[in-house]
């Protein structure tokens, strides 16, 4: 629980920052053609379940240390990237758009539509993260991906209109599409499998 705590401490700088983009993203892009939407989506998507990989795998390693097992690593890498990365970058933004019924709403499951893509850039994330784990700059640049990724799927069922109203609505779904699976993700989720060294 201490090492929750602390790693999220340290990376809810990353995480703010992440979603103040997002709007700025967001202002900047919402006219965009769905087509484009789609493409920037499946551009941002799979390097933001590699960076995941990465991450996830890389707390893992560092507080297992000794008891890490590769079967269970590859689990955790796994689960912790592509499924989460999923409810992050698809799954909260379609809940959003359904709710806020958006004119060109649907869902975009990469491991399923991208499947050549996503899981092979899931598993090298876990592949790097098992020769050289690292934490801070990934986990900085998985929330920004997170963030853009979110967007841009619900920028695809935008129809190119937007009101304070939707913008506000749709700040809060990223933020929670990115804040509560990103850190669950990078953080919570793999150090549920770390043993207490104490």
């Amino acid at each position: 629980m201490n090492n929750i705590i602390k790693e999220l401490k340290n990376h809810a700088p990353f995480t703010i920052f992440g979603a103040l983009t997002g709007i700025v993203v967001m202002l900047l892009f919402y006219k965009l053609p769905q087509e484009t939407a789609y493409n920037i989506f499946y551009t941002l998507h799979p390097v933001h379940v590699f960076l995941s990989a990465l991450v996830t795998s890389s707390i893992y390693i560092l507080y297992s240390g000794k008891n890490c097992k590769i079967w269970k690593l590859i689990l955790i890498g796994y689960i912790g990237s592509v499924g989460i990365a999923t409810l992050s970058d698809s799954i909260i933004p379609f809940i959003g758009e359904t709710l806020l019924n958006l004119p060109n709403k649907g869902i975009h499951l990469g491991f399923i539509e991208k499947y050549w893509l996503v899981n092979p850039l899931a598993f090298l994330g876990i592949a790097i993260a098992y020769i050289k784990p690292k934490t801070k700059f990934p986990h900085a640049g998985h929330v920004l991906l997170s963030t853009w990724a979110s967007l841009f799927h619900i920028i695809m069922a935008l129809g190119a209109t937007i009101n304070i109203f939707l913008a506000v609505s749709i700040f809060a779904f990223l933020f929670i599409s990115v804040l509560l699976p990103c850190c669950l993700s990078d953080i919570i989720f793999p150090l549920l499998f770390v043993k207490d060294k104490g």
